[in-house]
């Protein structure tokens, strides 16, 4: 089972993502699939039709996104993943207009699958580190700043 669920994860990443097709979010996350920790916000993602605003977002933003799987563990009906998102801010969005700014930023998420579906998905990803890329959020002063002793 794990390799099928992997597969699911693969495709969620390829398809939604790099391709940008809509529908595979309806093929793989269910009406009562719920999605943890997406955006500035703590409210949890129900369904397909809250979750395509989020993708739209960070496509529309970055219209070349690409997610890349550096890792993938299968246990059970969980699947963690780990991946990293590379793209160019070239589109409005993100709370900044377009910049031009090659962006990279990577993410751990902790999906259950049932039965081929992304049922359940904890998500933790680099959203500081993304702002601080295109220019919506001031990075730190020196780089070796949590390294001093001061």
């Amino acid at each position: 089972m794990s390799e099928q669920h992997k597969a699911v994860v693969r495709r969620w990443f390829e398809e939604v993502w790099n391709q940008g097709r809509e529908a595979s979010i309806d093929e793989l996350f269910p009406a009562d699939g719920v999605a943890h920790g997406l955006g500035d916000s703590e409210q949890d993602v129900h369904g397909p039709d809250e979750f395509r605003p989020f993708v739209a977002n960070i496509r529309g933003a970055i219209p070349d996104t690409h997610i890349g799987i550096d890792d993938i563990i299968s246990d059970g009906d969980r699947v963690a993943v780990r991946v990293t998102l590379r793209g160019t801010h070239t589109g409005k969005g993100l709370g900044v207009e377009p910049t031009g700014q090659k962006v990279t930023i990577q993410g751990i998420m902790i999906l259950r699958l049932v039965d081929g579906h992304i049922t359940e998905a904890w998500n933790s990803y680099d959203q500081l580190g993304l702002l601080r890329q295109i220019g919506a959020q001031d990075g730190p002063k020196k780089r070796d700043t949590f390294l001093s002793a001061d």
